[in-house]
């Protein structure tokens, strides 16, 4: 309580407001990045807009502080939420720090390359820089128990990689130039960020290989080791004041409104939505 008294006193005094504190304003980024509906939201675009538009709009911001935790996802999403708080920043004339906590590899590290400076804990993993795509086939098993594929489509690869027919060669071919496009695209923007401070051969860099912080900073691909608010005071000061901006959730509104069997689909989809990212995150042992 006097510590509360403590704070509305400096808050009502005239001396505050002729000099207010620095503030900041923190975006946490955190889960997969993904485009959902339902219970289990993913990062995306759609969700966090307005949260970027009120951090970069707050009042006499000197920073907006980006708090990663992912282990990417859709780069479609990362492309949009990397460009989005890069225009935000240009806009509003605001530099961007990122700080990776566990995990900012693939689509997470893509956001954080979006930031004028990238710090992470020395165990934190970092990079991936590549593009994956995954599934599985069952035609062993289909015939095994007797069951018959029939498919009938118009257009020669409308059925490309159906995980139900035997795999073609032009399909995955198909498929890898879709790959190489995007890796291509994640590389140039990660050059475009980082410039000459990455400190690796492409090969290296761009391998989808992932390291620790201690290892990414040597690498260039992070600019220090700390935690956010120890940077923070670095940069503006003990006295800096940090606001966290986040997503509203709502969720429980959709679910209670809506019928029992539409509910029960929804949480279908939540527990393999929830599988699905629980692979996600495996990738880096975590």
């Amino acid at each position: 309580m006097k510590k509360l008294m403590t704070k509305v006193r400096n808050w009502i005094s005239p001396k505050y407001w002729r000099n207010p504190p620095p503030r900041v304003a923190v975006v946490r980024l955190s889960g997969v990045i993904a485009e959902r509906q339902g219970l289990k939201s993913g990062l995306c675009l759609t969700s966090l807009d307005p949260v970027l538009e009120q951090a970069f709009g707050l009042s006499k911001v000197k920073a907006v502080a980006l708090c990663i935790n992912s282990p990417g996802g859709s780069p479609v999403q990362s492309a949009l939420i990397a460009k989005r708080i890069r225009a935000l920043a240009l806009e509003k004339k605001v530099p961007v720090y990122a700080f990776c906590e566990d995990v900012a590899a693939s689509g997470g590290y893509w956001l954080a390359a979006c930031a004028d400076e990238i710090y992470a804990d020395a165990n934190s993993i970092i990079g991936s820089i590549g593009v994956v795509s995954g599934g599985f086939g069952f035609t062993g098993l289909i015939e095994k128990i007797g069951v018959e594929r029939r498919m009938y489509t118009s257009g020669d690869q409308k059925a490309m990689l159906d995980p139900f027919s035997p795999e073609k060669p032009s399909d995955v071919k198909h498929l890898k130039s879709l790959q190489s496009e995007i890796h291509q695209n994640f590389k140039d923007m990660v050059r475009d960020r980082r410039g000459d401070k990455l400190n690796g051969t492409d090969k290296k860099l761009f391998s989808g290989a992932f390291w620790t912080g201690t290892a990414s900073l040597e690498l260039g691909l992070i600019d220090g080791l700390g935690d956010m608010h120890e940077i923070l005071r670095e940069k503006f000061g003990d006295k800096v004041v940090l606001k966290p901006f986040k997503a509203s959730r709502s969720w429980r509104q959709g679910l209670f409104s809506s019928k029992a069997g539409d509910t029960l689909n929804t949480l279908s989809a939540e527990a393999v939505a929830t599988i699905e990212d629980r692979l996600v995150w495996n990738q880096y042992g975590l």
